[in-house]
């Protein structure tokens, strides 16, 4: 009698993050008799704030965040990808990356995770209420003064659309180690931002992305339109909410257009102590291909970070264009920090930045504790 194989995985806690998990492995058992794969499931806060390590101590699989890759790289509690002999597959991966969405795995020369997961902040809006998204900022504004506008503003989203809104200028950001940014530049870019968050709801504050989807999917009187969310294809497919949600490139400053939205998404890694790495392999880069992400993976809910998956006219017809109308988005993401230290800067530069938008502290205030956050982040 074969001896059973179980491995044990981790991934998010929404039907994006499970659904293509639980059927892949499904097919993946059929096919391979002796495999058992379970999965666990942790909520989406969990997801970015579990350290990799603890997680690696239980699990075979796991779902993770490509920011988390620095901390990991020289502990030695991740599988090299790299380092299994499957050169021509992992070439292959990387000529279909939407965007950074690959190389965002990669660092110290190995790469730790596969993409099967591509996000970016983008735009969405109701078609009922709104005819076509807005792609500059001063239409954000004038849809913002006539109440139609909701944005995701929890901590961590707060950040992200701080960091994107300066990136699409231009701005450096992180690149040294003594402040976050330019003052003169930070500060403007958090004048925008505080004029737009002025003018949302203030039960957006205590919203992240799914919360404004399901807000603007489930309610008929909903704000139109949100100019910065990660996208969620299940929004946009029939039958999952009220109200389908068509997805648009994110808006820029002047005719700078989509660039520099922080991109997201989640990438499949093997723990250094998982058993059997071959059979753990076998199923990461099967489902990180593009037979799998354009068929078994897109259609149990997931959203492929495959390119042949975002160009296939199947995927495409069945969430009203979504690959199609976000692409550029994607393709010009800015992949934010991944140096060992930036994950605890991330949570509390959120924190920062929330208390500014709750006018609880002075923009100057706002810049003096993240950059003072910022220098502890890299020491």
């Amino acid at each position: 009698m074969t001896e059973k194989i179980t491995l044990r995985g981790m991934t998010w806690n929404h039907s994006r993050g499970v659904d293509p998990m639980l059927a892949t492995s499904a097919k993946f058992v059929r096919d391979h008799p002796s495999v058992e794969i379970i999965w666990d499931r942790r909520s989406l806060q969990a997801f970015a704030d579990r350290p990799i390590g603890e997680m690696a101590a239980e699990y075979d699989l796991m779902v993770i965040d490509h920011p988390h890759v620095g901390e990991v790289a020289g502990a030695g509690q991740l599988v090299a990808l790299d380092q299994l002999g499957r050169t021509e597959e992992l070439a292959s991966l990387a000529e279909q990356s939407v965007g950074a969405s690959h190389p965002s795995y990669n660092f110290n020369g190995h790469q730790w995770a596969l993409a099967i997961d591509a996000a970016t902040p983008v735009a969405s809006f109701r078609p009922d209420l709104l005819e076509a998204a807005p792609s500059r900022w001063s239409e954000v504004m004038e849809l913002a003064l006539s109440g139609k506008v909701a944005l995701a503003l929890i901590p961590i989203n707060a950040l992200m659309t701080f960091f994107g809104l300066a990136r699409n200028q231009g701005m450096p950001v992180a690149e040294g180690p003594d402040a976050l940014m330019d003052r003169d530049e930070a500060t403007a870019v958090l004048d925008m931002f505080m004029e737009l968050s002025a003018h949302v709801d203030p039960r957006c504050l205590e919203l992240d992305p799914i919360g404004v989807l399901e807000w603007m999917g489930r309610t008929a009187d909903a704000p139109a339109y949100c100019p910065f969310g990660y996208g969620y294809t299940n929004y946009s497919r029939d039958g999952y909410c009220r109200f389908p949600i068509t997805f648009a490139d994110a808006p820029g400053v002047g005719d700078n257009g989509p660039r520099g939205t922080v991109i997201g998404g989640t990438g499949i890694a093997i723990s250094s102590q998982c058993n059997r790495i071959d059979i753990a392999a076998d199923y990461a880069f099967w489902i990180a291909g593009d037979a799998c992400q354009t068929g078994l993976f897109f259609e149990s809910g997931g959203q492929p970070g495959n390119a042949v998956a975002w160009e296939a006219d199947s995927t495409n017809a069945a969430c009203r264009n979504f690959f199609r109308n976000t692409r550029e988005t994607l393709e010009t993401a800015w992949v934010r920090p991944r140096y060992d230290g930036y994950m605890g800067f991330q949570d509390r530069g959120g924190d920062i930045l929330h208390t500014c938008l709750r006018g609880e502290s002075t923009i100057s205030d706002t810049l003096d504790t993240l950059d003072e956050a910022y220098r502890e982040s890299r020491s």
